[in-house]
């Protein structure tokens, strides 16, 4: 009787195990819009202090239905995003937006913006990344240029 009752049991645990593990498979809308980059990476490569740093990211709706930017975010206050389309992106058309990265800060630089939408991958994160030299010499009695990461 107790090999009867152990082995129930442990058929009832492996049961239960194997329940708790099943994972729901999400109901992905086969109209749903789709957000495709030209490009997921700006390589400023190396950039001259205080140098220009505008450049623009173009992506299109290559899905079937429309397509809604909720938000934008960057890693850190050195890099700035404008104009991203706060209305519906029509299936086919393209868009785009502007992204600023602070070249008053000597070194190395690579830092990721995250789109979120309501395409099928709701997150995209993008990257831009290179190397701004460090500040020109300073005239006598001038204080120094700060910066930082």
């Amino acid at each position: 009787m107790k090999k009867v009752f152990f082995t129930l049991s442990v058929i009832l645990c492996l049961t239960l195990v194997g329940k708790a593990q099943e994972i729901a498979t999400p109901n992905i809308d086969p109209n749903a819009p789709e957000i495709k980059f030209e490009q997921e990476v700006i390589d400023y490569g190396n950039l001259a202090y205080d140098a220009n740093t505008l450049r623009e990211y173009k992506f299109k709706n290559t899905g079937k239905s429309p397509l809604i930017i909720s938000n934008i975010t960057v890693q850190c206050g050195c890099t700035n995003v404008d104009g991203w389309p706060k209305e519906p992106i029509a299936p086919g058309k393209s868009a785009t937006f502007k992204v600023k990265y602070d070249s008053k800060r000597p070194g190395k630089f690579d830092k990721k913006i995250t789109v979120l939408s309501n395409a099928k991958s709701p997150s995209v994160v993008l990257t831009i990344k290179g190397e701004v030299a460090p500040a020109p010499a300073q005239p006598a009695g001038t204080p120094p240029a700060t910066g930082g990461h």
